[in-house]
């Protein structure tokens, strides 16, 4: 039986990437005088690397010999993330950032129908409470039985530690709950962890490989908005409670 749906935030939940975190790292590289800024093709190829701290490592490693030389690079590094957290809240409560088409009402259905809800997520804890206080309202917080996210676990996906310590939180098997991705990297740790996953793409990921996905989609969908289909079956014209129990139930008829 179908228990709980676990989601992924950033390109997932909402179009976080673009226009959000790209523009709070860039603000943050500008306040502390550092040269860098990303551009939307640069970011593009940045996103192969998960997680933001990571990510500022790997690009000074890569065009900044003077930068990561530094004795207290790794101070450095975890308060430009700190900065750039604050610039990213503060689009987020400008209401800048909305949900993706379906994303709310497939989130009140779910409660509706008794389905817990879980996040498997690697950006940080502040973040995911600022997307969801500032889309959802102050108590959606309280709709997520367990939230993975940021530095509590030691691997970030591609590994499946976040999805592993979310399933051990609910107390559910990976074959009770379904996950929904955005991205290649996250395809792969929601798989390793044996979890059936559906994948909605966005601008930075519609050349992933999505090959091991239950169901590949350009988005949730609404009644008016009709998902598209890249890989899978999906008999309604967008994602609800009822399409996904059948998919689970196919997925694991006896």
């Amino acid at each position: 039986m179908l228990k709980a749906l676990i989601f992924d935030v950033d390109g997932t939940l909402a179009d976080t990437e673009r226009d959000g975190h790209r523009i709070a790292f860039n603000l943050a590289f500008e306040a502390a005088e550092l040269d860098w800024h990303w551009g939307v093709e640069c970011y593009g190829e940045l996103l192969a690397v998960t997680g933001g701290k990571e990510r500022m490592r790997f690009y000074a490693q890569q065009y900044d010999a003077d930068f990561i030389a530094q004795e207290n690079v790794d101070e450095i590094i975890k308060q430009l993330h700190a900065n750039k957290t604050q610039y990213y809240v503060e689009l987020l409560n400008k209401g800048k950032i909305p949900l993706r088409p379906g994303v709310e009402r497939l989130l009140h259905e779910a409660r509706e129908a008794r389905l817990i809800l879980a996040i498997a997520t690697t950006t940080t804890p502040q973040n995911v409470t600022a997307l969801l206080e500032s889309t959802l309202g102050k108590e959606s917080i309280n709709w997520f039985a367990s939230i993975g996210a940021g530095d509590i676990v030691p691997a970030k996906k591609p590994a499946p530690d976040i999805y592993q310590f979310v399933l051990k939180e609910l107390n559910l098997s990976a074959h009770e709950c379904l996950a929904f991705e955005d991205s290649e990297n996250g395809l792969l740790s929601a798989v390793a962890a044996d979890l059936k996953t559906l994948v909605t793409t966005n601008v930075y990921t519609n050349n992933h490989n999505f090959s091991d996905a239950v169901l590949v989609m350009d988005q949730i969908g609404e009644p008016d908005q009709p998902a598209k289909v890249i890989a899978g079956e999906l008999d309604n014209a967008y994602v609800n409670i009822d399409a996904l129990k059948k998919i689970h139930a196919k997925l694991f008829a006896s």
